[in-house]
């Protein structure tokens, strides 16, 4: 072989690990907070956000509305979106809620519901989405939190859903191994309206400092832009003071 055949089978290769680029990545709770600000983080770098969100986002990305409690209609409404756009090269489920309370006080409903969202939801968007990531060699980057790592009273719906993504999490990167990337994202507390609806005890005091969730967007499109065959398995993004970590 000489040279410059070298060369370019040299280039050949380098040519299939490069990342061919975000495409069409699937955003959940992408209406507000983490997930607008991965959506605003894609589209900044070439991609294309679709939301899905319970409401409607102002955005101005594609999106479609569904119910992340309701398993069968977020699996519909992830195919629909890959119709659209012809495949997904990516997912990051962002959407989550909290019930806070000891477990004696809370509505079952209530405390129920955030399972369905937070855990149940994130496996229904991958199950249906990890067809179209195959073909397309996408990733996946589930968001779970420091809560899902350390558990707190009067938090238990909240660090069972996220302790069940860091498991689910966990297993699928085994299991989609050489196939689809799998990043498991861990933040802290974020300064977005997630805390608006809480009970006051249950809100951050006025000298917390909560992490700007662009730098957490910023760590999963780190995640979502590695090359063909390296893959980022875990980050941990907190504010450096963050109180619930480690």
């Amino acid at each position: 072989m000489t040279s410059t055949s070298m060369d370019r089978e040299v280039e050949r290769e380098l040519e299939q690990d490069l990342d061919p680029g975000l495409g069409t990545v699937l955003v959940t709770g992408g209406a507000s907070g983490l997930g607008a600000a991965v959506a605003a983080g894609v589209a900044g770098n070439g991609g294309t956000p679709v939301v899905l969100d319970v409401r409607p986002t102002e955005s101005g990305h594609d999106s479609v509305v569904v119910d992340l409690r309701d398993g069968r209609a977020t699996e519909r409404a992830v195919d629909e979106a890959a119709r659209r756009h012809g495949g997904l090269g990516a997912v990051v489920t962002c959407a989550g809620i909290d019930a806070c309370g000891r477990i004696e006080d809370i509505d079952p409903d209530a405390w129920e519901d955030v399972i369905r969202v937070n855990l149940l939801g994130t496996a229904a968007v991958v199950r249906a989405a990890l067809p179209h990531l195959v073909d397309s060699g996408g990733r996946v980057v589930t968001v779970a939190s420091t809560l899902g790592l350390r558990a707190l009273s009067d938090a238990t719906a909240y660090c069972a859903s996220k302790f069940g993504v860091v498991g689910f999490t966990r297993a699928l990167a085994a299991e989609m191994s050489g196939r689809v990337g799998v990043t498991l994202l861990i933040p802290g507390g974020m300064a977005t309206h997630f805390f608006d609806d809480r009970d006051p005890q249950y809100k951050p005091g006025p000298d917390a400092q909560l992490n700007d969730p662009a730098n957490v967007a910023a760590a999963a499109l780190f995640a979502m832009q590695q090359p063909r065959g390296c893959e980022i398995k875990e980050l941990i993004v907190t504010a450096s003071t963050e109180p619930s970590y480690p």
